[in-house]
């Protein structure tokens, strides 16, 4: 991966994914105690910043092997990404989902077009199921973040901050970005070395799935010991990816930690202040800007809200 590739897929990106904006709210300024700057992904095509990565990974597939459709696994937010991105490519879509995923994920997914595969989360593989279906059907498989497409389309999101950062005379800060499997985190990392170096990106992730923090410190990949158990579903994965690791560990700062009730709270506070819908994963970076305020250095922080399809 390298900026290239994320400048190409924001190409390919132009006219189809939203340009989010910073927003900022005086009162969450006061509660962080400096200048918070809120990306919503939430705004984004099927309500994450998961369509970025589906559309660039499809679009840069050869047509022939596009046109046979693709599959992928997800909790929820990848699975809507690739359900529309495939749409709008007019080729089928299979996505393997946890049976336990918010209800609302499952069918925006198959109102999208897509056919959805359940399964059990804790005693079933989603990578298996999806390598099977791979196989027998001739698909070509979307994986969620561990693909240099997915990582390229993911850091156009960081294109955009750096040059709205640039346009509000923000040089210096750290980067908030809600964490799981790396995709996000380390594609927006990798634009904002090239586009502004001043801007640290650091991991957000929910307390007991700290997989990319613990690994960061450690310096190798560190595993989850389980898989269930948060509200967070959206950032919940087993590992850091073999593909995003090593770019979070070269470019990012300390991880940080939030529970489950500073993620719910945080969720709150965007939907009274801003109006903005944050799901509890994607509302993780808020909860670290004011919870664990005393971590971050400097006047302004940059925010990310990674998504926001929760159920009502």
């Amino acid at each position: 991966m390298n900026i290239e590739m994320i400048r190409a897929a924001a190409q390919r990106l132009d006219g189809e994914a939203r340009c989010t904006p910073l927003l900022n709210s005086p009162f969450i300024d006061d509660l962080a105690g400096r200048r918070v700057w809120i990306k919503p992904e939430c705004l984004q095509h099927t309500g994450s910043f998961k369509f970025r990565g589906a559309w660039a990974a499809l679009s840069a597939l050869e047509p022939s092997i596009r046109a046979k459709g693709v599959v992928a696994f997800s909790s929820g937010n990848h699975a809507q990404g690739v359900a529309l991105a495939a749409a709008r490519h007019n080729v089928p879509s299979v996505i393997i989902m946890p049976a336990d995923a918010p209800h609302l994920k499952i069918e925006n997914t198959r109102s999208l077009g897509a056919e959805v595969v359940l399964y059990n989360r804790a005693s079933e593989d989603r990578e298996v199921i999806g390598l099977s279906l791979e196989h027998e059907r001739g698909l070509t498989m979307i994986k969620p973040f561990d693909d240099p497409q997915v990582i390229a389309g993911q850091g156009t999101a960081g294109l955009e901050i750096a040059k709205q950062t640039s346009s509000l005379g923000v040089e210096k800060g750290d980067v908030l970005v809600c964490c799981g499997g790396g995709g996000l985190t380390s594609g927006i990392a990798l634009a904002l070395e090239a586009d502004a170096p001043g801007l640290c990106v650091r991991p957000v992730e929910p307390e007991g799935f700290d997989d990319v923090t613990r690994s960061l410190f450690s310096g190798k990949i560190e595993k989850n010991i389980k898989t269930t158990g948060n509200i967070c579903d959206a950032i919940i994965t087993p590992q850091p990816g073999n593909l995003t690791f090593p770019v979070m560990q070269r470019l990012c700062g300390p991880g940080l930690i939030v529970d489950e009730n500073e993620a719910l709270e945080s969720m709150a506070i965007a939907f009274l202040r801003l109006k903005l819908v944050a799901e509890p994963g994607g509302a993780v970076a808020l909860a670290a800007a004011i919870f664990r305020k005393g971590e971050i250095e400097g006047n302004d922080v940059v925010v990310v809200i990674s998504g926001g399809n929760v159920d009502p």
